[in-house]
């Protein structure tokens, strides 16, 4: 552990960048990324296994900025390790199109594992990224430590004040995930105030009582002692690890250290001066200045030592594929993506497509069964309503003991679920998969939309999609909630008409995982099935298709989703026999539709816009791009059975009919 002047110069530069930085530009977060310096250095230089070289390398440890906002902190570190980050780089930050985004962002800079921003996000997906990589571990039956990945995870105050990360920190104590340390920055400020007037429990005994085993970095500034305490976190004890770690924000500032100031903005053209007199610099020193040949050699060090790990590492999955070939191939198949592909369509092949009248969360759970079965990359679970949404599958929970599990019990944490499934995502080649009630959506927007952001593919089971749910009433009753999803970028959401559309768009969501994160929106109650043939995997991939056309004129286009394509079909079946010629379409999902080019799409649609009609038990608002009315639901529902909501909110083929004649004049 001897660390020399050069580490300790390292350390001075990556304390003094930051500062130099936000004040030549005058805003960003200098003072967290100032504190971690020694924190960070200690780690990337010496205990965190990565390979700049390869920032993907799957058996490298994982890092997580959860406090995204001292991205500099990293980006310092991933500059110094040889990451292909310069100084021009930094000081670039938080520039249009610069690779040193405000906050860290997955895709867009060597090195970064997960978009974070929203505090405590990061520290929730990193307990998803731990369930993950030791479900690897277990699976592939690893005994040499070759995939004992550990996961980082770096939080804030404000990270710890946020719910999700106490669901999620609840949920590790349970699983006993022993490969997830989180170190606590305690500076004890936040952007208004100091953490005594907003945060003043015992931070260390909560995560006792979560089951967590809590370290004390007893000197932020000491490098051998931090690197002891890192090393001694890592040695698991079956526990997932907090370690605390007390800094001063904004150290060595005299006048705006530790003060809510230090947070965000630049300290002052003096104060900068002082602080770099301090570190060891000319007062005037520029970033060029900061980072002399000698101190960036000794941290490019990270390269070859990156490059032994990872040699290391190739050596002992070439031993192990010797010693145990049936292991390896358990390895080599979850990561062969066009295998996997294979294998998730052939399963779903096999699924028969139930005859009669059946609830889409039914049909879909038949398809989840089916690619649970067929391939451990299919992983997750439910926020305590597997049997009710469908996704109860065979096999034993994940458990401390077992954490080679069939499926997660999430528990009742919508928020920790949905953060973890961005984590798994992340963490390798799963497909992971959750579930709740539609309406219960709300609770997991934030993951949902980073997730939405990374492109990652997860699928969010939401069932129980309308008022037709019934008797729970209008708090369980999802009015705005489809809609709300359909604003997210990047999210598809699926509404599927009946079990055969169910099944082709899981095969379409199966063979092409760019698609990135699908919202599932499945009816409780039973529907019909269609008429027609069943829909192939390239026709729901158009998001939208024709399920009716008339024998004679077109007359109108009656739009629907879900449920309300039967309600469509009875009053295009009514209207015929006054002599109105109704093409019915199904839209299972309008990303897919809106993606198409405007020929194709007028193709489907068939009619003017003028003589289009929309159905869709939800607020209909997004539905006036494509027709003229809109029969839709647009106040809260109330207690009752199903049908009779339905039919007080007016999703009835009465009412679509009207809309029809109300069309056409």
């Amino acid at each position: 552990m001897h660390h020399n002047d050069l580490d300790s110069r390292a350390v001075a530069a990556a304390r003094a960048i930051p500062a130099v930085v936000v004040q030549a530009k005058g805003n960003g977060h200098a003072g967290t990324a100032m504190a971690l310096a020694p924190l960070m250095h200690t780690l990337f230089q010496r205990v965190l296994r990565h390979d700049p070289a390869d920032p993907a390398w799957p058996g490298r440890d994982i890092f997580v900025l959860s406090a995204g906002h001292a991205s500099l902190a990293l980006y310092v570190q991933l500059y110094l390790c040889g990451y292909g980050l310069t100084l021009d780089d930094l000081a670039a930050s938080r520039k249009l199109r610069s690779r040193t985004p405000g906050h860290p962002e997955l895709h867009h800079t060597p090195g970064v594992d997960m978009s974070t921003g929203p505090l405590g996000q990061g520290f929730a997906s990193a307990v998803g990224m731990a369930i993950a990589t030791r479900r690897e571990e277990a699976l592939v039956g690893d005994e040499g430590g070759l995939l004992a990945r550990t996961v980082w995870a770096v939080a804030g105050d404000g990270c710890l004040e946020e719910g999700v990360a106490s669901e999620a920190a609840s949920l590790a104590g349970t699983l006993g995930l022993s490969n997830l340390v989180v170190v606590w920055d305690d500076n004890g400020i936040t952007i208004d105030a100091p953490t005594t007037e907003t945060f003043t429990e015992d931070v260390r005994e909560r995560f006792r009582a979560y089951g967590w085993r809590v370290l004390e970095a007893e000197d932020p500034d000491d490098l051998a002692s931090l690197e002891a305490t890192l090393r001694e976190a890592r040695a698991s004890d079956g526990r997932p690890t907090l370690v605390a770690l007390r800094t001063v924000i904004g150290f060595p500032s005299a006048k705006v250290g530790g003060t809510p100031a230090a947070h965000a903005g630049g300290f002052g053209a003096d104060e900068v001066s002082s602080v770099l007199a301090e570190l060891g610099f000319a007062p005037d020193a520029g970033l060029a200045d900061l980072v002399p040949d000698d101190v960036l050699a000794h941290t490019r060090a990270a390269v070859a030592r990156g490059r032994e790990l990872h040699a290391a590492w190739d050596r002992g999955m070439a031993e192990l594929a010797e010693r145990s070939p049936e292991r390896r191939r358990v390895w080599r198949d979850l990561h062969d993506a066009t295998l996997a592909v294979e294998t998730d369509l052939a399963a779903l092949d096999a699924v028969e497509v139930p005859g009669g009248a059946v609830a889409t969360r039914v049909a879909s759970g038949a398809a989840v069964q089916a690619l649970v079965a067929a391939s451990p990359r299919w992983f997750g679970g439910s926020a305590d309503l597997a049997a009710s949404t469908n996704v109860a599958v065979p096999g034993q929970p994940v458990t401390a003991e077992r954490p080679d599990g069939a499926f997660v019990r999430f528990g009742v944490r919508e928020h920790a679920m949905a953060a973890a499934l961005s984590g798994m995502a992340l963490a390798g080649p799963w497909r992971p998969y959750g579930s709740t009630y539609a309406v219960f959506s709300d609770y997991m927007r934030p993951a949902i939309r980073l997730a939405a952001l990374m492109g990652l593919p997860v699928s969010y089971v939401f069932t129980h999609d309308s008022v037709a749910v019934g008797e729970d009433g209008p708090t369980h009753q999802p009015v705005e909630q489809v809609a709300s999803l359909r604003t997210v970028p990047g999210l598809s959401v699926v509404r599927p008409a009946d079990a055969a559309e169910t099944l082709a768009c899981w095969r379409h969501v199966v063979r092409d995982p760019q698609v990135g994160p699908v919202a599932w929106l499945l009816s409780r109650q039973a529907v019909p099935a269609l008429p027609g043939p069943a829909p192939t995997a390239d026709d729901v991939a158009a998001g939208a298709r024709v399920v009716h056309r008339p024998e004679g004129r077109e007359d109108v286009a009656v739009l629907a989703s879900g449920s309300e394509v039967a309600l469509a079909l009875t009053a295009a079946e009514r209207l015929a026999a006054e002599g109105v010629g109704v093409r019915v379409v199904s839209v299972p999902c309008v990303e897919w539709f809106t993606a198409l080019d405007a020929d194709r799409q007028e193709a489907i649609l068939g009619v003017p816009r003028e003589r289009r009609v929309a159905v869709e038990a939800g607020r209909g608002d997004a539905w006036y791009r494509w027709a003229t009315a809109v029969v839709g639901v647009e106040e809260f529902g109330e207690s009752g059975s199903g049908p009779e909501v339905m039919e007080l909110r007016g999703m009835t083929a009465d009412r679509v009919a009207a809309a029809v004649r109300g069309v056409l004049g």
